[in-house]
């Protein structure tokens, strides 16, 4: 059920929640595009089960749970969602036939990285932005300063490497494809999402994803497929019961 301060948080003007406004939960704030959150890690997850074995019960568990999830997160598309699946998968089609021709700009300037990633019949662009930092904060490597380059002729190997350098393109010169993100889920859109999942609110069950992938790493190590070393002893479950004579 949603929080008082979560119906009161700023909106705009269509009706759609802020991202980065207060939820009503300490620490928690408003997801700027949880649907397209949701897919990719339901969908990371789904890739992830692959790998255990069909027998395993906590594959069989966790896989159903996911599906139904993600079944739901998918049946509900936001405004413009039509044109923008068309306009994506352009893009991804042309991404397939050459996917050396193009690097995905992040619009911004701190070194941000941005990556394709496809996961079964999807793809997504997942982003890695660096924080903001003094550079003055920064530790030092301990590369010593060797001052200006050596005068005088250079040898073989160095105008070798110069010509390599010569030839090699500049990345700056690559046509940056733009990648347009999904369009926003509407306020009551998100709140029927949220009804429907009833884990919460949508950042609540965003949070149990990422855990949820987090485990499946920690099992696939653990090989909980596999028999125990130790086995139970029979009365292991047999629990007291009271008498009833």
């Amino acid at each position: 059920m949603r929080t008082t301060l979560r119906l009161l948080a700023n909106i705009r003007p269509a009706r759609y929640l802020e991202p980065g406004t207060p939820t009503g939960l300490t620490g928690l704030w408003t997801h700027n595009n949880p649907r397209s959150a949701l897919l990719y890690i339901y969908s990371n997850t789904l890739e992830k089960l692959r790998s255990f074995p069909e027998s395993s019960l906590y594959r069989q568990s966790v896989e159903s749970l996911t599906k139904h999830r993600l079944a739901v997160v998918e049946s509900i598309t936001p405004p413009g969602y039509d044109a923008w699946k068309v306009e994506t998968n352009e893009l991804s089609r042309i991404l397939d036939l050459n996917p050396e021709g193009f690097r995905v700009s992040s619009g911004r300037v701190d070194g941000s990285e941005a990556s394709f990633i496809k996961l079964g019949n999807k793809t997504f662009v997942v982003r890695k932005e660096h924080e903001e930092g003094d550079v003055r904060l920064e530790e030092w490597d301990g590369e010593a300063d060797e001052g200006p380059g050596a005068e005088g002729l250079r040898s073989q190997e160095e105008r070798a490497n110069l010509l390599v350098l010569a030839e090699r393109k500049d990345l700056r010169d690559a046509s940056p494809l733009q990648w347009k993100e999904e369009p926003q889920l509407t306020a009551d859109q998100v709140s029927e999402l949220e009804t429907r999942l009833g884990a919460g609110l949508i950042e609540e069950v965003i949070q149990v994803a990422e855990g949820e992938l987090q485990l499946v790493d920690t099992m696939f190590r653990a090989r909980v497929w596999e028999e125990l070393d130790e086995k139970a002893r029979d009365d292991q479950w047999t629990y007291s019961e009271r008498d009833s004579q």
